[in-house]
Formats: structure tokens, sequence, C-alpha cells
């Protein structure tokens, strides 16, 4: 089944004194893969003095702009439409051995999504359950069990934690976000030899949407896994990605993808961020 659907994020930065210039990097534009077609995307800022796009290390479209005049309200609008064709997202290659996922030639190709970093360092508790359900189950399975013990285990608590939330402190809490779902997800698989990256994107909240209504999202993560190509999985949800998921970029861990990021000239001030993103689905 193909989804089209139009993405509108607004981000809205407020100072408490002027800033005299600001230097920006937006990663909202959908990425282009077999399963998934963007077809317009549109940055909007009126405080910009300049902006261009490039493709970063890891793969996903940077919009960067800088921003000369003082101010003291930045307002980023970002306004996608995509196209997403749910039947070709399920391409798993199920019948790899453990041997074969932790072949030195993979790791070789992948070293950068094995190492753990400080976000996704999963807790001992964690650690332990996935080594103990690797030893029993083949890869995939294994995903799949290691994934709801972690969805299991946490609870869905919006404004728990924040981007900078170490996985093993979202562990301690039981509770969490999307964000900490992903870390925790991809630190478990890494500590058992299986290369696991961190996808940021959105997520249409219904299960069923219908065509001319916009409705409230928000930013989504989940997570890839090699198992002789890239699988997806939403561990929030405990479910396979759909046409419902809208795939921006991947990376090691949420600071190699984060939606928007900046710094700022000028005497240092306390920043305020209000985010608001809607979805519609258009066909």
């Amino acid at each position: 089944m193909t989804s089209r659907y139009r993405i509108h994020h607004t981000s809205t930065y407020a100072y408490d004194q002027p800033v005299t210039a600001s230097f920006n990097e937006v990663r909202q534009t959908p990425a282009a893969a077999p399963w998934q077609v963007p077809l317009e995307s549109v940055l909007r800022v009126d405080q910009s003095s300049w902006q261009y796009r490039y493709d970063d290390y890891w793969g996903t479209q940077v919009r960067a702009f800088e921003a000369h005049a003082p101010h003291r309200e930045l307002v980023v609008d970002v306004t996608s439409v995509v196209e997403v064709d749910g039947s070709r997202r399920h391409r798993r290659a199920d019948d790899l051995s453990w041997a074969e996922v932790r072949d030195e030639r993979v790791g070789d190709q992948f070293g950068e999504y094995l190492a753990v970093s400080a976000l996704t360092a999963p807790p001992a508790e964690l650690a332990e359950l996935a080594e103990s359900v690797a030893a029993e189950a083949p890869p995939a399975d294994a995903v799949r069990a290691i994934a709801a013990a972690v969805h299991d285990t946490m609870a869905y608590l919006p404004g728990s934690t924040g981007v900078h939330t170490l996985a093993a402190e979202a562990w301690a809490a039981r509770s969490g976000v999307c964000q900490d779902y992903a870390h925790l997800l991809v630190g478990a698989l890494r500590s058992i030899g299986m290369p696991a990256r961190y996808v940021s994107g959105y997520l249409h909240p219904s299960a069923a949407p219908e065509i001319g209504v916009s409705v409230p999202a928000e930013s989504h993560a989940w997570v890839q896994w090699w198992l002789g190509e890239w699988s997806d999985y939403d561990p929030t949800n405990l479910a396979d990605i759909v046409e419902r998921h809208v795939h921006v970029g991947a990376g090691r861990d949420y600071r190699d993808v984060p939606p928007i990021k900046g710094i700022v000239a000028g005497t240092p001030v306390a920043t305020e961020l209000e985010v608001e993103v809607t979805i519609t689905r258009q066909a």
C-alpha cells in the first residue's frame, strides 16, 4: 500500500536577549529509498541570510542556514511531501546465523554501528538479558525478543527524559520516549555483536489515517539492524515499520540525526524551544 503524506514541522526558538547571529542544521527532509519517494521539501526561515543543502557523512540530507541579523526569536518552518510504499519495507534476511552476523568482514564494514556510544551503552541487566537470548535464539528471533523485553520493561512517558538522557538512565527510571527505546535496543544489539543504527523520522499516529485530515504528530525514532541487509523495527510500538513511518536519516545515535541543532553568537542566552508537527495523509 502506498500513502502520500504532507509533514509540517515548525521549530520556534525564543531567547531572553538578542542573538547577534546563529548557524543551524536541519535534518527533517524525508530520505529517498526504494520504498520512499520524497516529492517536495521547503525550508522557510525569515531571518536567514543564506541556506544550502548537502548529505552528511551518514547519508542524511541536511539543510543548513545562517541568520546574521540580531533576533530574539527564530522560527524554522519545514514542509515536506513524501510517498511511502509499505509493501516494499519487509524484506528481511532472517536465515543468517550468528557466525555470519559476527563475521570479521561484517565488523570491518559496520564497525561504527557496533561501537557502543555513551547514549546507547546498555545497562548490565539488559546486556545480560541480550546475551542469554542470543545464546538460545537465531539472530532474527533474538532481535524481536530483546525488543519485546525493552518494550515490556519501559513505560512510555512524554517529558520524562531529554535528548541527552543516557539509555542506562532511562532503563533505571523504567520510563522514557521513543528515543530511549531506540537507544536501549541499539545498545543491546551492539553488545551481542549485531550492527545496529538509530533511525530518525516521523510516524502518523493513526493506524488508519484519513485522507485530508491533519493531525498532531511528533518526530519518531526506531531501529535498524543488519542481517545481510538493513531491517527496521519500532521498539516503542513493538511493530514492523509500515507506510505510516517516514524515514529521514540514520546514525549511531540521536546525536547523528537530530531534527535541528545550532549555535548562537553573542552573549550567552537562555533558550526556549517549542516544536509543532502536523501530518496529513494526502492519498
